[in-house]
């Protein structure tokens, strides 16, 4: 047997070990009804809108409401939030966001026609302001340009697009069932056995997803934003001891 035959019988076998203790092959499924039975629905993209109360804006959830974006404006709010949470957490890219609102500079002629330093002042709490401030004037020229739906392929071969940041904009901003990885997604499958390697390949990761599951963008968007809320019960400080609810799947 040559080494190259070897070695994807072994992915083979691991991935039928993986799979033995569901009747379906489908423990990826699994994990993702679980996940929605332990945190219900997440309603991600968040979009910022203005308190009726307060009159300022926040950071708005949709729980089930997967009609959004519906319009350009807020097909480009994501793509903004997609490039500004690069290496940084949510809550810094509601503040960028709020400021570009504030601002009104949340839209691609706007940002185009912006004062570099204004721009990137807007945006600092999202960090990496002078690279950033770079990529949202690319991706607004982009956005104005742009003439229908847009490949994974056109996206990446954006300066500052990586596969991550693709995939978001893809998922959230026009409904495309393209599986988001970051790097939570690399943790939960790490600590449950399902790779070996938690650099595995973002592809690899991507495509396991993608031939587990059925081909709908919500189950996409709510898989991914699960995982987020998962990982902040366990990945982040101590948090609990056990993913005790998902190892019970494993279970023979």
């Amino acid at each position: 047997m040559t080494k190259n035959k070897e070695k994807k019988t072994i992915v083979s076998d691991r991935n039928n070990r993986i799979f033995k203790n569901n009747h379906n092959n489908g423990i990826i499924l699994a994990i993702y009804k679980r996940l929605l039975k332990e945190y219900s629905y997440q309603g991600w993209w968040p979009l910022i809108e203005k308190d009726a109360k307060t009159n300022r804006y926040i950071s708005r959830y949709h729980p089930k409401n997967y009609d959004l974006p519906r319009t350009p404006e807020q097909q480009f709010e994501i793509i903004v939030g997609a490039i500004l949470t690069q290496n940084t957490s949510w809550l810094q890219v509601e503040k960028a966001l709020i400021n570009l609102k504030e601002k009104n500079l949340l839209s691609p002629k706007s940002i185009l026609n912006a004062n570099e330093d204004s721009l990137k002042e807007a945006i600092r709490p999202a960090g990496y302001f002078n690279q950033k401030a770079e990529r949202l004037k690319l991706i607004s020229e982009w956005f104005i340009n742009k003439k229908g739906l847009p490949s994974r392929e056109e996206l990446l071969s954006i300066k500052g697009i990586g596969k991550e940041t693709a995939d978001s904009i893809l998922l959230y901003a026009y409904k495309q069932p393209s599986f988001v990885v970051d790097a939570y997604t690399r943790r939960l499958l790490f600590n449950l056995g399902l790779i070996q390697n938690i650099k595995e390949k973002y592809d690899t990761i991507k495509e396991l997803f993608e031939n587990s599951l059925p081909k709908d963008f919500k189950i996409f968007q709510e898989y991914h934003a699960l995982i987020v809320a998962h990982a902040k019960q366990f990945y982040k400080g101590k948090g609990k001891s056990k993913e005790y609810f998902l190892k019970e799947l494993f279970n023979d």
